[in-house]
């Protein structure tokens, strides 16, 4: 994993690229609370907790990204410069989202803001992983967990852990509607496409030189 001072390949970029997609993610989030046809299982969680405690729903985000991050302690996990601005950026870019975006909007322009906060949350993901600065933290908490717990499927360990913040979000009162749906068939297939073509290529390992023989010394007589 990408350690936090890990920059001295192409900085400009990965660091624009990891912004980028930051900001995109946190108004991807946005678009989709706005149209009130549901959410991915994560921010269902968000919101529910949101509602329990009063708190906004940006602030929910962040204070469990940092909670998740702590959980990475025992797992031997090392944070990279883009799972502390996963926890921090997209949160404070949510709240300022929702803010600007007007609520009980009509049901076709509620279509388009699930439609486009899905595909934009595709493309963010693709931005920053593809930088190469450290997953989010809720992704290093799957991807550690496998590492950890050898023969442990990928993908068993994402659905549980998403069925279960998916259950307690929706018992908090968090929204579950058919944007849940398509965003759990959609997104698989939006980073598949995305993250190829966001990639920063990994650092060239610096060819060997090639030592000359050295000829024979002369021999003397």
């Amino acid at each position: 994993m990408a350690p936090i001072g890990n920059l001295r390949y192409r900085p400009v970029r990965r660091l624009t690229q990891l912004y980028a997609g930051l900001v995109l993610y946190g108004v991807s989030m946005a678009l989709m609370i706005r149209s009130e046809l549901g959410l991915d299982p994560w921010d269902v969680f968000h919101q529910g907790l949101a509602r329990q405690t009063g708190f906004s729903f940006g602030t929910v985000t962040i204070a469990v990204g940092a909670v998740v991050l702590l959980l990475w302690i025992p797992l031997r996990q090392r944070p990279g410069l883009g799972t502390i601005s996963n926890v921090l950026v997209i949160g404070l870019v949510v709240d300022a989202t929702v803010a600007l975006l007007p609520a009980d909007s009509p049901w076709s322009v509620r279509i388009g803001l699930l439609v486009v906060g899905i595909v934009a949350n595709g493309a963010a993901t693709g931005l920053y992983l593809g930088a190469r600065l450290g997953p989010g933290p809720r992704d290093g908490l799957m991807t550690g967990y496998v590492a950890r717990r050898p023969g442990r499927s990928v993908r068993l360990v994402r659905t549980v852990i998403e069925v279960t913040v998916l259950a307690l979000g929706w018992l908090l009162g968090g929204t579950v509607g058919i944007g849940t749906v398509a965003y759990a068939l959609a997104i698989g297939p939006l980073a598949q496409f995305f993250i190829p073509i966001f990639a920063v290529a990994a650092r060239p390992e610096p060819e060997p030189v090639a030592l000359r023989p050295t000829a024979p010394a002369a021999e003397t007589a």
